[in-house]
């Protein structure tokens, strides 16, 4: 999944629980640690394998549920020292969604459980793909199939709700880009 798709999916499974459980919108530094979880995996993952070639694979080492086992307590007690428990749990969310998310559609629908070892590595190979000669390769070499269509739309959606819930997160990231720039200058 690109990293639209899995943004997508993080803030639209936060909002929804926010509106269930909260009766709110989802608040700007939890929306932040969220976009982070959401992309985690893949900031680490694609580099040390695609590029280091450190790792077998695009999804091994932090898209396996022993490392999620360990890094996400580890997230929320710090963000609950920080007295930001919402950013832990946001963060929880965006990360367990990208690796639900990372299941290839067909492993669902023919059952194959296969394709679902990158969640146990390093218990078990992740699935074979074709290796890519660095991260701007892989981004360039794939085309834009109807599951990259139905992301897409998956994240046009999730901008819509980020929309309707006040855009949490840019006035936050605008200010701390004035107070950068103002820094620098």
């Amino acid at each position: 999944m690109w990293p639209w798709g899995h943004l997508a999916v993080a803030y639209l499974c936060y909002s929804i629980a926010r509106h269930r459980l909260r009766d709110r919108p989802p608040r700007a530094l939890p929306v932040i640690a969220l976009a982070i979880g959401s992309q985690f995996p893949d900031l680490i993952d694609k580099p040390f394998a695609w590029s280091l070639e450190l790792l077998p694979g695009g999804r091994t080492l932090t898209h396996s549920v022993f490392v999620a086992a360990l890094l996400l307590p580890s997230v929320y007690l710090a963000a609950s020292r920080f007295d930001r428990p919402d950013a832990g749990v946001a963060f929880a969310v965006g990360h367990v969604s990208h690796l639900l998310a990372d299941v290839p559609p067909n492993a669902i629908l023919t059952a194959d459980a296969s394709q679902l070892t990158f969640l146990v590595w390093p218990l078990l190979p992740p699935p074979p793909y074709e290796s890519v000669d660095g991260i701007l390769a892989g981004f360039l070499r794939y085309s834009m199939g109807w599951y990259e269509w139905a992301q897409l739309g998956l994240a046009f959606v999730a901008l819509l709700v980020w929309y309707r819930d006040g855009r949490p997160g840019l006035g936050y990231v605008r200010r701390s880009v004035t107070i950068l720039t103002r820094k620098a200058a």
